[in-house]
């Protein structure tokens, strides 16, 4: 099994109660209370591979306060590493407030910037992080901003000259950038970067402009990528390699909360690359075996579809016992 280090933000989720509380006509007036979860997209990914049993590491920086302790504990509950997670005294750790609709479907408001995440340098990155083999996985949201962006670049050039596998979720969020910036530049200079590359049905949307999906795809896997994921909520996953593409259909399932859907299908498809010893020159070999790829994709999927059956980031992520009886079920 080799490592995986996410990189990026570990925030505080403050969640609505009304995931839990009748969504009746009137439940707008109702106050609202909100409850700390740990969270952040790649503090998720990470989450998610600790649950499951794989190397997990998370690379990042939090405030030197109660939040960057809370998050500190709970990623090393989900048995992550946080040797490479930084203290400062220079900001306060992110939070982001979330809100369910009716059907457990989010949206979110970030008090982040400045918050300690966004203050990684590039040379915090240590060289002896990326000795051995290992995947180096990271969101646009360590994009938005010049000093995380270099920073990030750094992390990426690392792991691509230790022959690391990269690994790229898009995972736009549109609130985090400044306001009047378009994100598609830094954005598809990391798409062209990635061996795996993750996309919303949404995210593809966005990377397309004025082309088709079809050169779009075509221009991300020529630049290099072995494996382009598109997901799309309850229907089916589409991925893509240089030789084969396919879907792969989900199981129906009553949909609770899906803040760490995505992130739970990510993690659990590192997982598995992690666990065969999967690196940027093997996965080109892995997609030329389409059975044995819908088989790690399939469990990704089983992942997702039990996080969003359950409230909360980390509290939603399943076990490999979790797994299995959703896979047997």
């Amino acid at each position: 099994m080799i490592k995986v280090i996410s990189f990026g933000e570990a925030l505080v989720d403050m969640l609505s109660s009304r995931v839990s509380e009748d969504q009746s006509e009137n439940s707008d007036s109702v106050n609202e209370r909100f409850t700390k979860f740990p969270g952040g997209a790649p503090a998720n990914v990470a989450a998610a591979i600790g649950k499951l049993g794989g190397d997990s590491y998370f690379a990042g920086k939090v405030g030197a306060d109660m939040f960057g302790d809370f998050l500190i504990k709970s990623l090393e509950s989900m048995h992550v590493r946080t040797d490479y997670l930084l203290q400062t005294s220079e900001a306060k750790t992110a939070l982001a407030f979330v809100s369910l609709d009716k059907t457990g479907e989010r949206s979110f408001e970030f008090y982040r910037g400045p918050s300690a995440d966004l203050l990684f340098a590039p040379h915090e990155f240590q060289p002896e992080w990326f000795d051995d083999q290992g995947i180096f996985h990271f969101c646009s949201n360590t994009l938005t901003e010049p000093g995380i962006l270099e920073a990030t670049q750094a992390g990426l050039e690392k792991a691509r000259s230790a022959g690391w596998l990269v690994s790229f979720d898009m995972n736009l969020r549109n609130n985090l950038w400044p306001k009047g910036t378009d994100p598609f530049a830094p954005v598809w200079a990391c798409v062209e970067q990635a061996d795996l590359v993750k996309l919303s049905a949404e995210e593809l949307a966005f990377l397309c402009r004025h082309q088709s999906e079809t050169e779009v795809l075509k221009q991300i896997l020529n630049a290099g990528a072995s494996l382009v994921l598109v997901t799309n909520g309850e229907k089916p996953l589409r991925y893509f390699t240089p030789s084969h593409y396919g879907s792969i259909e989900p199981k129906n399932v009553q949909m609770v909360d899906s803040t760490a859907a995505g992130d739970a299908f990510v993690g659990g498809l590192l997982y598995r690359l992690s666990d065969l010893d999967i690196t940027a020159a093997s996965l080109k070999a892995l997609g030329e075996d389409p059975e044995q790829l819908e088989d790690m994709l399939t469990f990704a999927s089983a992942c997702g579809a039990h996080a969003v059956t359950h409230a909360g980031a980390f509290t939603s992520l399943p076990g490999l016992e979790e797994v299995s009886a959703y896979l047997s079920g």
